[in-house]
C-alpha cells in the first residue's frame, strides 16, 4: 500500500532535527523547471504562484539562489501547512517514521513525488499553476504519467489523501490491476456530505499518524479511525470511496 498526500505552501528550512535519507527521484525534472523558472521575470513569477508582495519576494530570493543539494531538510520536516501540524512528525518514533518513508508519498509540481526523508528546499509551485515550456503546456502535462507509473510499481493498492489537485496526477492512468481508495472528511449537512477545507487537512494529517502509530498493512483497516470526531460510515463507502463523518459540527473550519 502506499498513501498519496499534497504538499503544503508554506515550507522551513531545518537541516538539524532529522537527517535525509536520499535525494528526490525526479531531481533532473525539479532542476529543468528550476532552470525555466530562473529565466522569468518577477512579475511572471508572481503571476504564477497568485500571491502578495511579500510571499513573492521571499520566493523570487529562493528561486535566484536555490541549489537543490544543498541545505536539505526531510520532505515531511520541510512542509508546515495545516496536514503536516497534525501529522506531527516530529513526535513520530523511529519505527513511525521508517513507516511512513515506506507507506508515504508527497505529491509536488516542483519535485513530483516525494518521499518522506527525501531532501528538499523551500519553493513555490503549486501542481495547478500556469506554468508552461518546450513540450508542455501545464505540469499535469509536463509529469504526465512519470509520477502514476512510480506509484503503481511501488504497489497496486493506493490510498488517497490528496486533494483533488494533486490526486489528477494519478487518477487518470488507474488500470484494473491498481486499487485506489479515496476518503472524505465530511459533515452531513441538510442531507449531503460536505467535505470542509480546514477539518479535512486536519483529518488527513491525522489519519496519517493513526496509520502510522498502528504500523496499518492493510487499507481497510482505517476503518477504525476516530480521531477529530471522524467515524466511518458504512452506508456512505463504497470500495473506491470511504467516507467519514464528523459528528460535532462545532468546530473551527
Amino acid at each position: 500500500m502506499r498513501i498519496i498526500i499534497s504538499p503544503a505552501k508554506k515550507m522551513k528550512t531545518d537541516t538539524d532535527f532529522l537527517g535525509c535519507r536520499r535525494l528526490p527521484q525526479f531531481l533532473s525534472e525539479s532542476e529543468a523547471l528550476l532552470a525555466l523558472l530562473k529565466k522569468l521575470s518577477d512579475e511572471e513569477l508572481k503571476s504564477i504562484w497568485k500571491c502578495n508582495d511579500a510571499i513573492a519576494a521571499l520566493n523570487v530570493e529562493r528561486i535566484r539562489n536555490m541549489n537543490l543539494t544543498r541545505s536539505l531538510t526531510p520532505a515531511l520536516m520541510s512542509y508546515e501547512g495545516l496536514q503536516y501540524q497534525y501529522m506531527a512528525p516530529g513526535v513520530l518514533q523511529t519505527g513511525e517514521l521508517e513507516y511512513l518513508q515506506q507507506h508515504l508519498r508527497i505529491l509536488s509540481g516542483f519535485y513530483g513525488m516525494l518521499r518522506p526523508l527525501d531532501g528538499v528546499v523551500p519553493y513555490r509551485l503549486e501542481m495547478q499553476a500556469k506554468l508552461d515550456g518546450a513540450g508542455f503546456d501545464s505540469l499535469y502535462e509536463f509529469w504526465n504519467r512519470k509520477l502514476a507509473d512510480q506509484l503503481f510499481s511501488e504497489s497496486g493498492c493506493i490510498l488517497n489523501l490528496a486533494s483533488k489537485e494533486y490526486s489528477k496526477c494519478i487518477s487518470p492512468y488507474l488500470g484494473a490491476d491498481i486499487q485506489m481508495v479515496t476518503c472524505v472528511f465530511g459533515q452531513q449537512i441538510g442531507g449531503k456530505v460536505i467535505e470542509k477545507a480546514t477539518p479535512a487537512k486536519m483529518a488527513r494529517g491525522e489519519m496519517v499518524r493513526f496509520m502510522a502509530e498502528r504500523q496499518i498493512g492493510c487499507v481497510e483497516d482505517i476503518k477504525g479511525f476516530t480521531g477529530l470526531d471522524f467515524g466511518f460510515a458504512d452506508g456512505l463507502s463504497n470500495e473506491s470511496t470511504y467516507v467519514f463523518l464528523q459528528k460535532s459540527h462545532g468546530r473551527k473550519g
